[in-house]
Protein backbone atom coordinates (compact mmCIF):
# COMPACT_ATOMS: atom_id res chain seq x y z
CA UNK A 1 0.00 0.00 0.00
CA UNK A 2 1.46 3.81 -0.77
CA UNK A 3 0.17 6.71 0.30
CA UNK A 4 0.56 10.36 -1.58
CA UNK A 5 2.12 12.78 1.21
CA UNK A 6 2.83 16.34 0.47
CA UNK A 7 5.89 17.21 3.02
CA UNK A 8 5.99 21.45 3.72
CA UNK A 9 9.12 21.71 5.98
CA UNK A 10 8.69 25.60 6.29
CA UNK A 11 10.60 27.51 8.30
CA UNK A 12 13.05 27.12 10.94
CA UNK A 13 13.35 23.99 13.22
CA UNK A 14 10.40 23.03 10.52
CA UNK A 15 13.43 21.95 7.95
CA UNK A 16 15.31 19.85 10.66
CA UNK A 17 12.67 18.55 12.64
CA UNK A 18 10.33 17.18 9.45
CA UNK A 19 13.09 14.96 8.00
CA UNK A 20 13.41 12.87 11.10
CA UNK A 21 9.31 12.56 10.88
CA UNK A 22 9.67 11.23 7.33
CA UNK A 23 12.55 8.95 8.80
CA UNK A 24 10.47 7.66 11.45
CA UNK A 25 6.98 7.57 9.10
CA UNK A 26 9.48 5.54 6.84
CA UNK A 27 10.54 2.97 9.55
CA UNK A 28 7.02 2.41 10.71
CA UNK A 29 6.05 1.85 6.68
CA UNK A 30 9.17 -0.76 6.60
CA UNK A 31 7.48 -2.93 9.91
CA UNK A 32 3.60 -2.42 8.86
CA UNK A 33 4.07 -3.16 5.56
CA UNK A 34 3.00 0.24 3.70
CA UNK A 35 4.93 2.92 2.03
CA UNK A 36 4.93 6.92 1.94
CA UNK A 37 5.41 9.01 -0.91
CA UNK A 38 7.08 12.18 -0.52
CA UNK A 39 6.63 15.09 -2.28
CA UNK A 40 8.43 18.06 -0.62
CA UNK A 41 7.19 21.83 -1.47
CA UNK A 42 9.41 24.63 -0.14
CA UNK A 43 6.20 27.19 0.67
CA UNK A 44 7.68 29.10 3.61
CA UNK A 45 8.73 32.94 4.59
CA UNK A 46 12.03 32.35 2.43
CA UNK A 47 9.53 31.82 -0.43
CA UNK A 48 7.93 35.02 0.60
CA UNK A 49 10.82 37.03 0.39
CA UNK A 50 11.49 35.67 -3.13
CA UNK A 51 8.33 35.86 -5.03
CA UNK A 52 5.80 37.93 -2.29
CA UNK A 53 3.85 34.74 -1.79
CA UNK A 54 4.17 31.85 0.54
CA UNK A 55 2.92 29.08 -1.54
CA UNK A 56 1.42 29.91 -5.56
CA UNK A 57 -1.75 31.01 -5.94
CA UNK A 58 -2.57 27.50 -7.24
CA UNK A 59 -1.48 25.89 -3.91
CA UNK A 60 -4.39 24.03 -2.55
CA UNK A 61 -4.78 22.87 -6.65
CA UNK A 62 -1.46 21.28 -6.17
CA UNK A 63 -1.92 19.91 -2.59
CA UNK A 64 -5.83 18.61 -3.25
CA UNK A 65 -4.48 15.26 -4.66
CA UNK A 66 -2.53 13.97 -1.71
CA UNK A 67 -4.00 11.95 1.12
CA UNK A 68 -2.66 14.19 3.81
CA UNK A 69 0.13 17.18 4.43
CA UNK A 70 3.13 16.52 6.93
CA UNK A 71 4.15 20.74 8.29
CA UNK A 72 6.86 21.63 10.20
CA UNK A 73 6.43 25.54 10.92
CA UNK A 74 5.66 28.61 9.58
CA UNK A 75 7.03 32.29 10.55
CA UNK A 76 10.81 33.66 10.54
CA UNK A 77 12.06 37.27 11.18
CA UNK A 78 11.24 39.62 8.62
CA UNK A 79 7.99 38.56 7.47
CA UNK A 80 4.84 39.77 9.49
CA UNK A 81 3.24 36.89 11.37
CA UNK A 82 0.05 37.66 9.99
CA UNK A 83 1.44 37.51 6.26
CA UNK A 84 3.19 34.02 6.97
CA UNK A 85 -0.41 32.82 8.80
CA UNK A 86 -2.96 33.78 6.40
CA UNK A 87 -0.13 33.29 3.06
CA UNK A 88 -0.19 29.72 3.99
CA UNK A 89 -1.60 27.76 7.21
CA UNK A 90 -4.99 29.60 7.25
CA UNK A 91 -5.97 28.81 3.23
CA UNK A 92 -5.04 25.06 3.58
CA UNK A 93 -6.90 25.04 6.86
CA UNK A 94 -9.65 26.44 5.37
CA UNK A 95 -9.36 25.47 2.01
CA UNK A 96 -9.37 21.81 2.76
CA UNK A 97 -12.70 22.57 5.63
CA UNK A 98 -10.16 21.10 8.56
CA UNK A 99 -12.41 22.18 10.85
CA UNK A 100 -10.66 20.32 14.12
CA UNK A 101 -7.48 21.20 15.34
CA UNK A 102 -6.67 18.28 17.56
CA UNK A 103 -3.54 18.62 20.15
CA UNK A 104 -3.08 15.71 22.66
CA UNK A 105 -1.34 16.80 25.75
CA UNK A 106 0.12 14.12 27.87
CA UNK A 107 2.95 13.88 30.63
CA UNK A 108 5.38 11.34 29.44
CA UNK A 109 6.90 8.72 31.99
CA UNK A 110 10.69 10.14 31.98
CA UNK A 111 9.91 13.74 31.94
CA UNK A 112 9.07 16.19 34.34
CA UNK A 113 6.37 18.65 34.68
CA UNK A 114 6.70 21.93 35.96
CA UNK A 115 3.85 21.74 38.41
CA UNK A 116 4.98 20.34 41.51
CA UNK A 117 4.27 16.72 42.14
CA UNK A 118 2.23 15.92 39.15
CA UNK A 119 2.97 12.59 37.11
CA UNK A 120 1.77 11.11 34.15
CA UNK A 121 -1.95 10.04 35.79
CA UNK A 122 -2.47 13.41 36.24
CA UNK A 123 -2.21 15.17 32.69
CA UNK A 124 -3.63 13.30 29.85
CA UNK A 125 -6.36 15.26 27.87
CA UNK A 126 -7.52 15.99 24.35
CA UNK A 127 -7.66 19.78 23.13
CA UNK A 128 -10.37 19.69 20.55
CA UNK A 129 -10.01 23.47 18.83
CA UNK A 130 -12.31 24.74 16.70
CA UNK A 131 -10.20 25.60 13.16
CA UNK A 132 -12.67 27.34 10.54
CA UNK A 133 -14.31 30.07 12.12
CA UNK A 134 -14.78 31.84 15.88
CA UNK A 135 -12.71 34.70 16.59
CA UNK A 136 -10.36 33.82 13.91
CA UNK A 137 -12.56 35.44 10.89
CA UNK A 138 -11.34 37.78 8.11
CA UNK A 139 -14.57 39.72 8.49
CA UNK A 140 -13.50 43.50 9.36
CA UNK A 141 -11.42 46.51 9.33
CA UNK A 142 -9.71 49.59 9.87
CA UNK A 143 -10.50 52.87 8.79
CA UNK A 144 -8.95 56.29 9.30
CA UNK A 145 -5.05 55.39 9.42
CA UNK A 146 -2.91 57.28 10.94
CA UNK A 147 -5.32 59.72 12.74
CA UNK A 148 -6.60 60.20 15.93
CA UNK A 149 -9.83 59.12 14.69
CA UNK A 150 -8.65 55.54 13.61
CA UNK A 151 -10.67 52.36 14.14
CA UNK A 152 -10.53 48.61 13.42
CA UNK A 153 -13.34 46.35 14.00
CA UNK A 154 -12.77 42.41 14.06
CA UNK A 155 -16.05 40.08 13.63
CA UNK A 156 -16.11 36.87 15.42
CA UNK A 157 -18.29 34.27 13.09
CA UNK A 158 -20.06 31.47 15.00
CA UNK A 159 -22.33 29.61 13.54
CA UNK A 160 -24.79 26.07 14.64
CA UNK A 161 -22.88 24.56 11.69
CA UNK A 162 -19.60 25.16 13.01
CA UNK A 163 -20.17 24.89 17.02
CA UNK A 164 -22.30 21.92 16.74
CA UNK A 165 -19.62 19.53 14.32
CA UNK A 166 -16.29 20.57 16.83
CA UNK A 167 -18.63 19.54 20.16
CA UNK A 168 -20.27 16.66 18.57
CA UNK A 169 -16.74 15.48 17.85
CA UNK A 170 -15.17 16.52 20.92
CA UNK A 171 -18.11 14.16 22.52
CA UNK A 172 -17.18 11.17 19.84
CA UNK A 173 -13.39 11.16 21.13
CA UNK A 174 -14.38 11.32 25.09
CA UNK A 175 -17.28 8.15 24.35
CA UNK A 176 -13.78 6.61 23.44
CA UNK A 177 -11.76 7.36 26.06
CA UNK A 178 -12.10 5.57 29.78
CA UNK A 179 -13.24 8.90 31.48
CA UNK A 180 -15.26 10.24 29.14
CA UNK A 181 -16.07 13.74 29.80
CA UNK A 182 -15.95 16.56 28.40
CA UNK A 183 -14.97 20.51 29.00
CA UNK A 184 -16.04 23.33 27.22
CA UNK A 185 -14.17 26.78 27.65
CA UNK A 186 -16.39 29.99 27.09
CA UNK A 187 -16.26 33.27 28.38
CA UNK A 188 -20.42 34.05 28.02
CA UNK A 189 -19.89 36.49 31.11
CA UNK A 190 -18.22 39.20 29.15
CA UNK A 191 -18.91 38.30 25.74
CA UNK A 192 -22.35 38.70 25.18
CA UNK A 193 -23.68 37.08 22.01
CA UNK A 194 -21.25 34.95 20.87
CA UNK A 195 -20.44 32.75 24.10
CA UNK A 196 -23.90 31.92 25.48
CA UNK A 197 -24.94 30.59 22.13
CA UNK A 198 -21.48 28.47 22.54
CA UNK A 199 -22.86 27.51 25.80
CA UNK A 200 -26.22 26.91 24.54
CA UNK A 201 -25.11 24.25 21.73
CA UNK A 202 -22.87 22.73 24.34
CA UNK A 203 -26.09 22.14 26.16
CA UNK A 204 -27.83 20.66 23.04
CA UNK A 205 -24.63 18.76 21.50
CA UNK A 206 -24.48 17.34 25.20
CA UNK A 207 -28.03 15.96 25.30
CA UNK A 208 -27.18 13.70 22.89
CA UNK A 209 -24.63 12.38 24.93
CA UNK A 210 -25.94 10.93 27.96
CA UNK A 211 -23.23 8.78 29.19
CA UNK A 212 -20.42 11.69 28.74
CA UNK A 213 -19.87 13.87 31.91
CA UNK A 214 -19.66 17.60 31.49
CA UNK A 215 -18.23 20.75 32.83
CA UNK A 216 -17.85 24.32 31.58
CA UNK A 217 -15.72 26.82 32.68
CA UNK A 218 -14.95 30.65 31.90
CA UNK A 219 -11.48 30.87 29.51
CA UNK A 220 -9.77 32.80 32.76
CA UNK A 221 -10.81 30.27 35.73
CA UNK A 222 -10.06 27.76 33.01
CA UNK A 223 -6.58 28.40 32.31
CA UNK A 224 -5.92 28.27 36.09
CA UNK A 225 -7.31 24.79 36.61
CA UNK A 226 -5.24 23.73 33.96
CA UNK A 227 -2.24 24.56 36.39
CA UNK A 228 -3.66 23.60 39.81
CA UNK A 229 -6.34 20.90 38.69
CA UNK A 230 -4.73 19.16 35.27
CA UNK A 231 -6.31 15.98 36.43
CA UNK A 232 -9.69 17.55 36.05
CA UNK A 233 -9.27 17.32 32.10
CA UNK A 234 -10.24 14.97 29.52
CA UNK A 235 -11.43 16.22 26.55
CA UNK A 236 -11.13 19.72 26.25
CA UNK A 237 -13.40 21.88 23.60
CA UNK A 238 -13.34 25.38 22.61
CA UNK A 239 -13.31 27.91 20.05
CA UNK A 240 -10.46 28.84 17.97
CA UNK A 241 -9.02 31.43 20.06
CA UNK A 242 -9.78 29.83 23.35
CA UNK A 243 -8.37 26.37 21.70
CA UNK A 244 -4.99 28.13 20.60
CA UNK A 245 -4.49 29.69 24.29
CA UNK A 246 -5.47 26.44 26.10
CA UNK A 247 -3.01 23.68 23.15
CA UNK A 248 -0.16 26.25 23.97
CA UNK A 249 -0.70 25.95 27.89
CA UNK A 250 -1.19 22.29 27.86
CA UNK A 251 2.21 21.66 26.61
CA UNK A 252 3.44 24.01 29.02
CA UNK A 253 2.40 22.14 32.06
CA UNK A 254 3.22 18.72 30.17
CA UNK A 255 6.98 19.06 30.16
CA UNK A 256 7.92 21.31 26.67
CA UNK A 257 6.25 22.19 23.87
CA UNK A 258 8.64 19.83 21.78
CA UNK A 259 6.73 17.08 22.57
CA UNK A 260 3.55 18.16 21.69
CA UNK A 261 1.71 16.92 18.11
CA UNK A 262 -0.70 18.50 16.40
CA UNK A 263 -3.78 17.90 13.40
CA UNK A 264 -5.75 19.97 11.03
CA UNK A 265 -8.36 17.33 10.45
CA UNK A 266 -11.49 17.00 7.57
CA UNK A 267 -12.92 14.06 9.91
CA UNK A 268 -14.88 12.96 6.66
CA UNK A 269 -11.58 12.89 4.35
CA UNK A 270 -13.30 14.91 1.78
CA UNK A 271 -9.99 16.62 1.66
CA UNK A 272 -6.30 16.34 2.94
CA UNK A 273 -6.03 17.04 6.64
CA UNK A 274 -2.92 18.63 7.62
CA UNK A 275 -0.46 17.81 10.36
CA UNK A 276 1.48 19.93 12.15
CA UNK A 277 3.31 20.40 15.83
CA UNK A 278 1.82 23.11 18.08
CA UNK A 279 5.75 24.32 18.74
CA UNK A 280 6.29 27.41 15.84
CA UNK A 281 9.22 28.04 13.92
CA UNK A 282 12.00 28.92 16.72
CA UNK A 283 14.48 30.94 14.78
CA UNK A 284 16.24 31.18 18.04
CA UNK A 285 17.86 27.73 17.51
CA UNK A 286 16.96 26.89 14.12
CA UNK A 287 20.13 25.85 12.29
CA UNK A 288 22.05 24.44 15.30
CA UNK A 289 20.72 21.25 15.10
CA UNK A 290 19.32 21.16 19.04
CA UNK A 291 15.39 21.21 17.89
CA UNK A 292 13.74 18.90 19.11
CA UNK A 293 11.92 16.39 16.89
CA UNK A 294 9.35 14.21 19.10
CA UNK A 295 6.54 16.90 18.73
CA UNK A 296 6.58 15.93 14.65
CA UNK A 297 7.18 12.57 15.04
CA UNK A 298 4.31 12.35 17.19
CA UNK A 299 2.61 14.31 15.02
CA UNK A 300 3.22 11.91 12.35
CA UNK A 301 1.72 9.06 14.52
CA UNK A 302 -1.05 10.97 14.40
CA UNK A 303 -1.03 11.45 10.56
CA UNK A 304 -0.88 7.00 10.33
CA UNK A 305 -4.00 6.87 12.67
CA UNK A 306 -5.84 8.83 10.29
CA UNK A 307 -4.50 7.04 7.10
CA UNK A 308 -5.74 3.98 8.82
CA UNK A 309 -2.17 2.37 10.15
CA UNK A 310 -3.95 2.59 13.70
CA UNK A 311 -1.15 -0.04 15.00
CA UNK A 312 1.74 1.64 13.48
CA UNK A 313 0.55 4.91 15.14
CA UNK A 314 0.90 3.04 18.12
CA UNK A 315 4.04 1.29 17.64
CA UNK A 316 5.48 5.15 16.52
CA UNK A 317 3.98 6.32 20.16
CA UNK A 318 5.74 3.18 22.24
CA UNK A 319 8.74 4.31 20.41
CA UNK A 320 8.86 7.78 22.00
CA UNK A 321 7.80 6.54 24.81
CA UNK A 322 10.47 4.24 25.42
CA UNK A 323 13.21 6.85 24.36
CA UNK A 324 11.79 9.36 26.54
CA UNK A 325 11.60 7.06 30.07
CA UNK A 326 14.85 5.74 29.24
CA UNK A 327 16.26 9.50 29.44
CA UNK A 328 19.56 8.49 26.99
CA UNK A 329 19.01 10.01 23.75
CA UNK A 330 17.36 12.99 24.80
CA UNK A 331 17.67 17.12 23.32
CA UNK A 332 18.31 19.94 25.55
CA UNK A 333 14.58 20.99 26.32
CA UNK A 334 14.55 17.63 28.66
CA UNK A 335 17.65 18.14 30.06
CA UNK A 336 19.79 15.73 27.52
CA UNK A 337 22.22 16.64 24.94
CA UNK A 338 21.29 14.99 21.60
CA UNK A 339 20.59 16.40 18.23
CA UNK A 340 17.82 16.64 16.46
CA UNK A 341 19.18 14.08 13.90
CA UNK A 342 20.33 11.62 16.98
CA UNK A 343 16.70 11.92 18.13
CA UNK A 344 15.05 10.81 14.89
CA UNK A 345 17.64 7.76 13.91
CA UNK A 346 16.93 6.64 17.44
CA UNK A 347 13.30 6.51 17.32
CA UNK A 348 13.59 5.10 13.94
CA UNK A 349 15.70 2.62 15.27
CA UNK A 350 13.47 1.89 17.91
CA UNK A 351 10.60 0.66 15.22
Amino acid sequence: MKHRIAAIPGDGIGKEVVPEGMRVLDAAGRRFGFEIEWTTFDWSCERYTETGRMMPEDGLDRLRPFEAIFLGAVGFPGVPDHVSLWGLLIPIRRGFHQYVNLRPVRLLKGVKSPLAGRGPADIDMLIVRENNEGEYSEIGGRLYRGTPEELAVQQSVFTRKGCDRIMRYAFERAMKRPRRHVTSATKSNGIIHSMPYWDERFAAIAREYPSVKTAQYHIDILTAHFVQHPDWFDVVVGSNLFGDILSDLGPAIAGSIGLAPGGNINPEKESPSMFEPVHGSAPDIAGKGVANPIAQIWTGAMMLEHLDHADAARAVVAAVERLVEEGKTLTRDLGGRASTSEVGQAIAGLL
